[in-house]
């Protein structure tokens, strides 16, 4: 969430450039320290811009990697990752410099005799964010379920339980903000709940995945990282990943909640076909890149009724329901 934060401030920068101009699209250097995810980068920006000058502008997020020092060795280097590691030798004792940049590069501007709507490219675009809004209302649609998940893990959070989220390729990216974002609320205030990835430990996941294969890389972790009082969220764009299917089968072996945010027209795939979850929520869209956008939107709706329901008293009383 603390993306949005960020988009504000670019957004004020945008605006005082562009002079009331229409924005087609802007380039935006930020350094690794922000650990920000681009996608998610992009999708607040459109957020927040929505009725200025800058909406429906495309954004390019470049990733300043900072300059890292072994402590142990001396070697140099640099690294696009907050959580580096020095190159020569393998220590995490390494003094990070620079990667704080958050700057607008450029941006450029919409044709001033622009055709709009009965052009190709109008058209086009319109097409473009219709395909997005059907998308959200999909997830509209979806509220009691969205409503009941949220309540099962506010419940599961106040008896002790943490968060392990998991998933593979871009969603592992995702596994990893909603875990921070648990842990390190970026709303003054809020409350900090136990959560982990367990996309995190290169170490683990390649050593699983070199002896026992990909597939294992989450069932392996979570006899021995997760207790029967947790919650398993496990994330896949399409809804077929191996690897996610078994971490929510093996979690809810142990006894944990289990959550699924999966994508695709087809229902859920494999997760959804193998009844892998208790709470199952659906970005209904093929595109990648739309599921990304809606799984992002999704797991902020999940801390934040998370935090409403922590913050009713009685509502995470046994027997109580959403």
């Amino acid at each position: 969430m603390h993306e949005f934060g960020l988009c504000e401030g670019v957004l004020d920068a945008v605006r005082k450039r562009a002079a009331g101009r229409q924005v087609a699209a802007i380039r935006i250097r930020c350094g690794v320290r922000h650990a920000v995810d681009e996608a998610s980068m992009a999708h607040a920006f459109s957020v927040v811009a929505e009725g200025t000058e800058a909406a429906g502008a495309i954004v390019d997020v470049v990733t300043v990697p900072a300059a890292i020092t072994c402590r142990d060795c001396g070697a140099t280097g640099e690294s696009t990752d907050r959580l580096s590691a020095c190159q020569a030798c393998g220590s995490v004792n390494v003094e990070l410099d620079g990667g704080d940049e958050l700057t607008l590069e450029s941006l450029s501007y919409a044709p001033a005799n622009d055709a709009a709507d009965n052009t190709a490219d109008g058209t086009e675009t319109i097409r473009r964010f219709e395909l997005r809004s059907e998308a959200t209302r999909q997830l509209a649609g979806q509220a009691s379920a969205v409503a009941a998940a949220c309540h099962a893990m506010a419940v599961r959070f106040h008896q002790g339980g943490k968060l392990v989220a998991f998933g593979a390729g871009g969603p592992s990216t995702d596994a990893q903000h909603v875990a921070v974002e648990f842990v390190h609320p970026v709303i003054v205030g809020k409350r900090a709940l136990p959560a982990i990835s367990l996309t995190t430990d290169v170490a683990t996941v390649t050593a699983i995945a070199e002896r026992e294969g990909v597939d294992a890389i989450f069932s392996r972790q979570l006899p021995y990282v997760a207790a029967p009082s947790d919650i398993a969220l496990g994330i896949s764009t399409d809804g077929n990943s191996a690897s996610v299917l078994a971490g929510l089968e093996t979690a809810a072996g142990i006894g944990l909640l289990t959550v699924a945010l999966v994508g695709g027209t087809d229902g859920g795939g494999r997760i959804a076909a193998a009844k892998a979850a208790d709470h199952l929520l659906v970005a209904a869209s093929d595109d990648p890149r739309i599921v990304k956008e809606i799984h992002v939107t999704t797991y902020h709706i999940l801390w934040e009724l998370v935090h409403v329901f922590f913050e009713q008293p009685g509502v995470l009383a046994p027997g109580v329901v959403a």
